[in-house]
Order: C-alpha cells, then structure tokens, then sequence
C-alpha cells in the first residue's frame, strides 16, 4: 500500500503524465505534489481542482442523496442549488456517481454509503485532461487524487483505471 510519496510517483510514470497531486477538497491544500501544474503553482492549481471536486461531491445533481437520507460525513450543503458558474467552460466534465462500481444494492463490500458520493472526474481541455479521483479513508477525509496528461501521448482509459486502483491502496495517516 503506498503512502503520498510513492502513490505520486507511480501517477508520474503514467503515459502523457505532467502532473499529479493529492488534494484535500475540504480545505483545498495540497498534501503532495509531483511533476508540473498547468498554472505553474500547484497550490493554486490544488485550490481550483478542489472547487470542481466540492462541488461535484457537493451538488445533488452529481451525487444524489442516498435513499436513506445520508449525507457525505464533513459535506456542507448537499443540496446545493445547481451547477456551480464558471471554471470549466472550454471543457467537458464527466462525472461517476456510481461510487459502489454499478453495484445497485448500494453496498459493495460493505462501503453503502461511507465512501466519497462521486468516484471520480474527467476534464477534458483542448491540450490535456484531468482526471479527479476520490480516495476512500477509515476517517472523516475528503481526499482526492489529480492526474494532469497530456492529451496528444496521454492514454485517458488507462491513467483512470490506474488512478482509481492507486486510490483504493492509498495509505493516508
């Protein structure tokens, strides 16, 4: 299972890699980075990202409540009003709120609905894409991995599989 350091360091070594980070949503720090951001600060770039994954996470027209009326543990506002304005325009973003992996009961492996409402997010920009993925924690955390790729030697199927297997082995504490 590997820790910030390492989960980075292998999203690097992804074809079309540029950038990677860990985020948490909440607070829109960065916990790790690695590579280059696409505006040149990753601390910026963590805060930004972050804004998408909230709202993402946050809206219920991403991330419906469950049907037993439970809401995302730290997660103000879970029912927002619509789309949040501006940040994506030029962009196509896909969302995944099939956090149980399409698994309908709601409680694959005994997740139900502790785990992040979205799996993850693709931004797709003329030049590269982005990829969200929530990590699921033992503790109250709203955490995310951020693959930056090049569009033109990035390959978006294989960087989301990986970065959602690096997400279910990541050691955060």
């Amino acid at each position: 299972m590997p820790g910030i350091d390492a989960c980075l360091e292998e999203a690097m070594s992804l074809p079309g890699a540029r950038g990677a980070a860990i985020v948490d949503w909440t607070s829109g720090l960065a916990l790790g980075t690695a590579g280059q951001s696409p505006n040149g600060d990753h601390e910026a770039t963590a805060a930004e990202t972050a804004e998408l994954a909230r709202a993402a996470a946050e809206y219920t027209a991403f991330a419906p409540e469950p049907p037993d009326g439970s809401a995302l543990p730290g997660a103000p506002g879970t029912s927002g009003p619509g789309a949040p304005g501006g940040g994506t325009q030029g962009a196509d973003a896909t969302t995944r709120a099939d956090a149980n992996n399409g698994d309908s009961d709601g409680d694959s492996e005994g997740q139900g609905s502790k785990g992040p409402p979205v799996q993850d997010l693709i931004v797709t920009t003329r030049t590269g894409y982005h990829i969200l993925s929530f990590v699921e924690t033992t503790f109250d955390s709203s955490v995310f991995l951020h693959l930056w790729m090049d569009r033109d030697t990035g390959n978006l199927a294989l960087a989301r599989l990986r970065l959602g297997r690096l997400a279910e082995r990541l050691v955060l504490g």
